[in-house]
């Protein structure tokens, strides 16, 4: 068996209840830990495995993880990844809470993509906890000042999806950094 059909085994078969209670927003959810330990019974039975690597991809204005779950046969990989940015100013939870909750959020997403689990009816997927999400900041011309220094940030090596994580671009400059 290949390992797209492999994997595709664990996507119509997989199993995991939301077994997590919210109190504070009320909702169920199921973390990543709970995908993990659900995924475990395919694991020796397809002869596959499930790893996840976490990367800092940027720092400002804040960190942002991208977060890439894979499985392997150990011939062939498949990955998917989630993007996720650290909230330095949430009130109540020490430094290491922060990148921690970060952590396993891109893991729960990230492990969610690649076994196709949907969560569209998850609370977590929409709750805001009384949160407004942040507009992005327009780069819509490559005469913005901006553009340059996104520029620069994708010639020393970064990734336009950090980028994509705090402006939104026109398709001018999408194209024009992408072709760096």
């Amino acid at each position: 068996m290949k390992l797209n059909e492999k994997l595709a085994t664990v996507q119509t078969k997989f199993k995991s209840k939301k077994s997590r209670y919210n109190s504070f927003g009320k909702y169920y959810f199921r973390s990543a830990e709970d995908i993990l330990e659900a995924t475990k019974p395919f694991l020796l039975d397809l002869g596959v495995s499930v790893v996840v690597k976490e990367t800092l991809i940027s720092t400002d204005p804040f960190p942002v993880l991208e977060v890439t779950a894979t499985i392997s046969d150990g011939t062939d990989a498949i990955h998917s990844s989630a993007i996720v940015g650290i909230d330095l100013v949430q009130k109540g939870m020490q430094m290491p809470q922060k990148f921690g909750s970060a952590s396993s959020y891109g893991k729960k997403y990230a492990l969610g993509n690649l076994f196709l689990i949907d969560d569209t009816a998850d609370s977590d997927a929409n709750n805001t906890h009384d949160k407004s999400t942040p507009t992005k900041v327009s780069l819509s011309t490559t005469k913005d000042p901006a553009f340059a220094k996104a520029k620069d940030y994708i010639k020393s090596g970064g990734k336009i999806e950090a980028i994509k994580a705090k402006y939104s671009l026109s398709k001018e400059v999408e194209s024009e950094l992408k072709t760096l």
